[in-house]
């Protein structure tokens, strides 16, 4: 039985993860979500853990008392759009960065240390970090700079293996406010299985739909100049 913790365990994505390895190994869910925590707790093997990931010192009185961990998975964050770049909204572009970004600091510095010798750590960040996309300004950021953490940490950490996950668009209650098509979405028990297995491989990058992903990964390579007006197209 193995020992995973799971942060923005309450919903989407994490809430997935969090299910399904509650049916065979100990889980910590963390989330700020009070009810949606009690929810959680009723499930076996399943402990939780309240507290805000901006906060570090919410992080440290929550979690000091933890075990040794196997899977450590950091997959809390929010998505907002800047919907006029010329009046830029500088708080919540801070907002984002603060929780998409600045908070993997905060949960990497108290808990990758009770990550076991030969265990995991999981980052999840989006697709949107291959392509600069409209309205993308925060959000986007936010998880270009996610990537490439993880993949920093990967050529650090020498008996602790790193797996950067890209979503594309997964149907969740965060992403039921958007207010554009997306393409390709795929279900929490898609992604959760698409995640799972990467991890059981120990897998670099898990990335899908791959009919977007690798679709996008294609798109990157192009210069910047052609990639633009497609852009611009998507915008309109």
């Amino acid at each position: 039985m193995k020992k995973i913790l799971i942060t923005g365990a309450t919903s989407g994505i994490g809430r997935g993860l969090a299910e399904y390895y509650a049916l065979n190994d100990e889980v910590f869910a963390c989330g700020r979500n009070k009810d949606a925590l009690l929810e959680l707790k009723r499930l076996p093997k399943v402990t939780t853990l309240q507290f805000d990931v901006t906060d570090l010192s919410s992080i440290q009185d929550a979690t000091g008392n933890l075990p040794a961990l196997d899977i450590l998975i950091l997959n809390a964050g929010n998505c907002e759009y800047i919907d006029d770049a010329k009046a830029f909204d500088s708080a919540l572009f801070a907002r984002i960065i603060q929780v998409n970004l600045v908070s993997i600091g905060y949960c990497l510095e108290q808990l990758l240390p009770k990550v076991k010798s030969g265990g995991q750590l999981v980052i999840v960040s989006s697709s949107a970090a291959f392509l600069a996309l409209p309205r993308a300004q925060a959000y986007g950021t936010s998880k270009a700079a996610v990537s490439y953490l993880a993949q920093s940490l990967s050529i650090d950490l020498t008996d602790i293996d790193v797996t950067l996950v890209h979503p594309g668009f997964v149907k969740t209650p965060l992403t039921d406010k958007n207010d554009f098509p997306m393409p390709m979405a795929v279900t929490v028990d898609k992604a959760v299985a698409c995640i799972t297995a990467g991890i059981i491989k120990r897998r670099k990058d898990i990335h899908f739909p791959k009919r977007l992903t690798i679709i996008m990964k294609l798109l990157q390579m192009l210069p910047f100049g052609l990639w633009r007006p497609i852009a611009k197209g998507i915008s309109r």
